[in-house]
């Protein structure tokens, strides 16, 4: 069973390393709950009208279909909104220099730096693990008052489609910012 076991996972090992792509920012540890700085990055954005888990990936088709056309390496992670469904595949540093333009089913964008708050999870992209995750990280603001949610919740996934469900890493990610002396008096 233990040569079995190996057999299985040496493919596994192998391949991930050398399909490793450039990552924007660090991962959250699993189960834990940071303060992240995002850096200044450029998005590629797909958008639909459904939600992101009713959209059947056709939002991550349209994004590989505009780097595979434009020459553009793939960079984890993925950011997807939820409601309305956008999918965000970001460009990395060896590729800035291109000059890239909007399409008709991709938007080329510019995002600031900004402060989230995150969780690390561990399985399968699923919209029952993104509410729950979510919902932890709304009951995170209740013990930290220094901070005040600054947009809407946002999924981060870091493994392509042919990692199994076990072994796939993603986050939620909430935007934040310092909440003001008055607001935090008020809240007290």
């Amino acid at each position: 069973m233990k040569t079995f076991l190996i057999l299985l996972f040496i493919p596994l090992l192998t391949t991930s390393s050398l399909l490793a792509y450039d990552s924007m920012y660090e991962k959250t540890p699993v189960g834990k709950i940071k303060v992240l700085e995002l850096p200044a990055r450029l998005a590629l954005e797909a958008n639909s009208d459904y939600s992101y888990f009713d959209a059947d990936n056709g939002l991550f088709r349209k994004l590989f279909r505009f780097i595979s056309s434009n020459d553009v390496s793939m960079t984890t992670p993925v950011e997807a909104d939820i409601k309305p469904g956008k999918m965000r595949f970001f460009v990395g540093k060896k590729d800035m220099n291109k000059n890239l333009q909007s399409s008709n089913s991709v938007k080329v964008t510019s995002m600031p730096a900004r402060m989230v708050v995150s969780i690390g999870i561990r399985g399968g992209y699923s919209e029952k693990s993104f509410n729950s995750n979510q919902s932890k990280l709304i009951e995170w603001f209740a013990k930290n008052k220094k901070y005040e949610q600054d947009g809407p919740a946002y999924g981060v996934y870091w493994n392509g489609p042919f990692v199994p469900g076990f072994f796939k890493r993603s986050e939620v990610h909430i935007p934040i910012r310092t909440r003001k002396k008055d607001s935090q008096k008020k809240i007290k």
